[in-house]
């Protein structure tokens, strides 16, 4: 069984996009994506509360859900670990036993406040951050399970701080490094200055016109692309413009005439419902 592990330590960079449910699951998997991540922002956005809201059995609730239709490795979106040093014990162990491949903790200060999705950062002190790492470590129970240490520092301290702050986390355990930024430039500097396997959130439009392709991200050290929101603009889109197609009485462009059928048709395929008919011709008749 290919792990995410495994497949970090490839020749390629590993995307791995948004998926917050069973059939997104499906989607991606069928598109040819071997890891999806289950992202707190847009989960939080999803339940319309915000990800300052989730709590840690929801988000182990969703990746159930999915690893009962979808054999994607799933990497956790953990936000601040929902706790202090002792509280990490109980992440890791839901985490673990809910299927999640990967943990990505951030030092984020807690609890976690709406106004983080503005820009304003409120950051635990890096040795509180070392000791959360080190009990994640402690915790685990399955060797392939990887720790994420990610922070925000860049756009809150700069770029000194940032590296400092990596350099601890690796140091204490973790298994991957996430700067969390935006720029080809400081991605560069981030790659040349922290060892692999780092983590990267996957530009919204993606890599076609971005200044840094798949291949140069991989050669600078990067092994993990989360593209955390994308699916989620465009779930929103295109049901937004459902509703509204369908209080004015009118067609919808997206789906086109007759399109409603074809797309149910298409969604009963990626549920496998074919398999399913099996099934029952082979058991209770039908």
């Amino acid at each position: 069984m290919t792990t995410l592990r495994t497949l970090i330590d490839g020749p390629e960079l590993v995307v791995a996009p948004l998926v917050l449910n069973p059939i997104m699951a499906r989607l991606a998997e069928d598109a040819g994506f071997r890891a999806g991540y289950v992202s707190g922002g847009s989960l939080g956005w999803l339940k319309c509360v915000t990800e300052a809201n989730l709590t840690l059995p929801e988000m182990a609730d969703v990746a159930l859900d999915m690893r009962a239709a979808s054999r994607l490795e799933l990497v956790l979106d953990a936000g601040g670990g929902w706790g202090d040093p002792v509280h990490m014990h109980r992440t890791m162990a839901l985490a673990e036993a809910a299927g999640f491949a990967a943990l990505e903790v951030e030092d984020q200060f807690l609890p976690r406040r709406v106004h983080h999705h503005i820009g304003l950062e409120r950051l635990i002190e890096p040795d509180r951050m070392v000791q959360k790492i080190r009990e994640l470590v402690a915790a685990r129970r399955n060797p392939d399970t990887l720790i994420i240490g990610r922070t925000n520092a860049l756009r809150l301290a700069g770029m000194d701080d940032a590296l400092r702050r990596a350099e601890q986390y690796k140091a204490a355990g973790a298994d991957m490094i996430f700067v969390h930024t935006r720029t080809p430039e400081e991605i560069r500097t981030l790659g040349e200055r922290l060892p692999a396997p780092l983590m990267i959130f996957a530009p919204g439009d993606g890599f076609s016109e971005f200044a840094l392709s798949r291949t140069d991200l991989h050669q600078l050290g990067f092994r993990l692309a989360a593209s955390s929101g994308s699916a989620f603009a465009a779930m929103y889109k295109a049901l937004k413009q459902s509703y509204a197609s369908l209080a004015a009485d009118q067609p919808d462009p997206f789906l086109g005439k007759g399109g409603v059928g074809r797309a149910l048709k298409a969604a009963h395929q990626t549920c496998r419902l074919d398999d399913l008919l099996a099934v029952e011709r082979n058991t209770t008749g039908g």
